[in-house]
């Protein structure tokens, strides 16, 4: 819990259940992170409510005894929003919004909202207002109390339409528009790709807040928007980089999330043609994040949806000032005992993470540590593509050579 109270935010409580598929430390996860995510947005997470259950109550998500002390909570302590973690349906929405008497949201809606606040371009702003009427569609029925009021009108529909059929058709006809735009993007897009011309092409992909950006920054020397919140990043940055004598053009793409909603990852794959088209991935991991394991499984799950699972990938373990935890310990020196709360790299590359395809790099973005090994890595894999590509222009990069410490 966000204990500080942080002047002007949103008081907001969070709700999620404990299944047969999501025991009690899974939902604390879950709930960890729509915290943050609730953070985020511009909220702050009051209280949590939990409940364990064989399935989600079809009509209001949780049971009547427990939607009772949400209510009472929500109505002593001024509470303005209250956040399920799972998706709820047009029903349960409408249902749980007429109890509690207070805005409902759920971890689809609120990422939406995020992406929305985030989106800096026309092009993001278009994808994320795709997402938006794709989520709205199936729940307009909630959003009306005159469902049957009868209102014709002289080119705008025909007698007897209702007014919900109306607005279905108005945010249909809106998605079609802006799938158009959309595709018109990408052509413009994919020309300024073809613009680039045969330069190995590296995109940084991973978890949302794992510091791609910051890693972005200090590899291209640029200022990339960055700071410890969910998806700062949304618009793909492109810069073309150089190490030793060696370019290459690196780009960063917005983050992944677990229970990531099915409408954002259709109309943001046209972003990740930038990861698709990418000749090496740096796949960049929090290491200190208590369920980074967890965090990569997800993001291999999306590279596999948008068909770039099989790349060349460098696993970047990055963070590794901020870890928490006890060292690893050796294999076969079960009795050691470390208490220090940092440990060398030659530690780090004899757990099972530095042996992940025998391509693993434990770095720190922030404050710069192992930095040289990365760039090592880098320049060797990009070397490698570029000689590949073009034979005869390999005398032009030698094997890398240490640039000295200042």
């Amino acid at each position: 819990m966000i204990e500080k109270k942080e002047i002007g935010l949103e008081k907001a409580v969070l709700v999620g259940i404990v299944t047969k598929d999501q025991d009690e430390d899974k939902l604390k996860e879950y709930l960890d992170e729509l915290e943050f995510l609730t953070y985020t947005a511009g909220g702050r997470a009051i209280k949590r409510f939990t409940q364990k259950m064989d399935m989600p109550n079809p009509k209001t998500f949780i049971g009547t005894g427990k939607m009772e002390d949400v209510k009472n909570f929500v109505e002593e302590h001024d509470i303005s929003t209250a956040i399920f973690d799972d998706e709820l349906s047009a029903t349960q929405e409408r249902n749980i919004s007429k109890i509690l008497g207070c805005k409902v949201l759920d971890r689809t809606n609120l990422i939406l909202d995020i992406f929305a606040q985030r989106a800096q371009t026309s092009y993001a702003r278009t994808q994320v207002e795709l997402a938006q009427y794709e989520y709205l569609l199936p729940r307009l029925r909630g959003m009306w109390t005159h469902l049957e009021r009868q209102r014709g009108g002289i080119g705008m529909r025909g007698p007897g339409e209702t007014e919900i059929e109306t607005d279905r058709r108005i945010v249909r006809d809106k998605i079609a528009l802006l799938k158009d735009r959309i595709k018109t993007i990408d052509k413009q897009m994919a020309v300024q790709r073809g613009n680039r011309g045969k330069m190995v092409r590296v995109a940084l992909v991973g978890y949302t807040n794992v510091g791609k950006s910051t890693l972005m920054n200090v590899i291209s020397k640029s200022e990339v928007f960055a700071e410890n919140k969910l998806f700062a990043t949304l618009d793909t940055t492109v810069r073309k980089v150089v190490i030793q004598n060696l370019p290459f053009l690196l780009s960063d793409t917005v983050g992944f999330i677990r229970k990531l909603p099915t409408q954002l990852v259709e109309s943001f794959k046209s972003t990740l043609d930038e990861v698709r088209e990418a000749d090496l991935l740096l796949h960049v991991v929090d290491i200190s994040h208590p369920n980074f394991e967890e965090h990569i499984e997800s993001v291999n799950k999306i590279l596999g949806e948008i068909e770039s699972n099989d790349k060349p990938t460098i696993m970047v373990f990055n963070k590794i000032d901020a870890y928490q935890a006890e060292p690893p310990i050796e294999e076969n020196d079960l009795e050691t005992e470390r208490t220090n709360k940092y440990y060398s790299l030659e530690e780090w590359k004899k757990t099972w993470m530095g042996k992940v395809g025998n391509n693993a790099l434990f770095i720190s973005a922030l404050n710069k540590q192992n930095l040289e090994d990365f760039k090592k890595r880098v320049y060797d894999e990009v070397r490698d593509i570029h000689i590949t590509r073009f034979p005869y222009n390999h005398f032009l990069y030698p094997d890398y050579e240490e640039e000295e410490s200042q």
